[in-house]
């Protein structure tokens, strides 16, 4: 099937809702039928957002620096729906490319792990059993290629070490959840314009990536790091 009934009841969250990669992967899985939560810090502040997309788009509670935040909305999405077919983790901040190993932001590099791994480890743990009832989940982790062992640079090295750890949580989750039926994998998006980044790679291809994760068939890959549908090197 095709268009929007491609996927009709199914249900998907994308976090990161602030973000224009996360808001174009929502937009493309409400095209195909999803219902899409995406998850925002503040719904007073970033709800507002979710309502410009078309289709069954609505913003729901998620904050990943608080400790009981995914936890929370995942007792919301088991209460409404029962489950859940597609998780798109997409947490990111900030970093500082002048940072040095030994020379390091340290307030940054604190940051960056615990959103990159604390965080994404959060959410998998509090959605997994979700994904499970599915019994045809995908998880998603948005993760550039700079998390790669083959592609890392001197620049930020919180950042590019953060993104190797949750590489590594990436093959653990998909050998863990793989008798579930889920599907885990990574997939670099690239450098995609997004706020402090007009430069960047347009936004629609690094979406079109997510989402074909988002949409594999049951006999696609797992534990994989993607770019455009092609394998990269861990």
């Amino acid at each position: 099937m095709t268009g929007t009934t491609a996927h009709s009841g199914k249900v998907a969250l994308v976090t990161g809702g602030n973000r224009h990669i996360a808001l174009e992967t929502g937009r493309r899985l409400a095209a195909l039928g999803f219902t899409v939560l995406v998850g925002v810090r503040d719904l007073a502040k970033s709800g507002a957002v979710a309502k410009k997309l078309a289709g069954n788009v609505e913003a729901i509670a998620l904050d990943l620096a608080a400790l009981d935040g995914p936890a929370l909305a995942a007792a919301e999405v088991e209460r409404r729906f029962g489950r859940l077919d597609v998780l798109v983790n997409n947490g990111a901040i900030r970093y500082d490319l002048s940072a040095r190993a030994l020379l390091p932001h340290r307030t940054l590099g604190r940051k960056a792990f615990e959103t990159y791994v604390v965080g994404a480890w959060r959410v998998a743990f509090a959605f997994g059993p979700l994904l499970g009832a599915s019994g045809h989940g995908r998880l998603v982790i948005v993760s550039p290629e700079a998390g790669s062992s083959a592609s890392t640079d001197v620049g930020a090295p919180a950042y590019s070490t953060g993104r190797a750890t949750l590489n590594a949580l990436t093959r653990i989750l998909a050998d863990e959840l793989r008798g579930a039926g889920v599907l885990v994998n990574a997939i670099s998006s690239d450098w995609v314009a997004d706020k402090g980044k007009p430069d960047g790679r347009p936004v629609a291809p690094g979406a079109a990536g997510i989402v074909w994760a988002a949409t594999l068939p049951d006999d696609g890959p797992t534990g994989g790091l993607f770019r455009d549908g092609k394998r990269l090197p861990w």
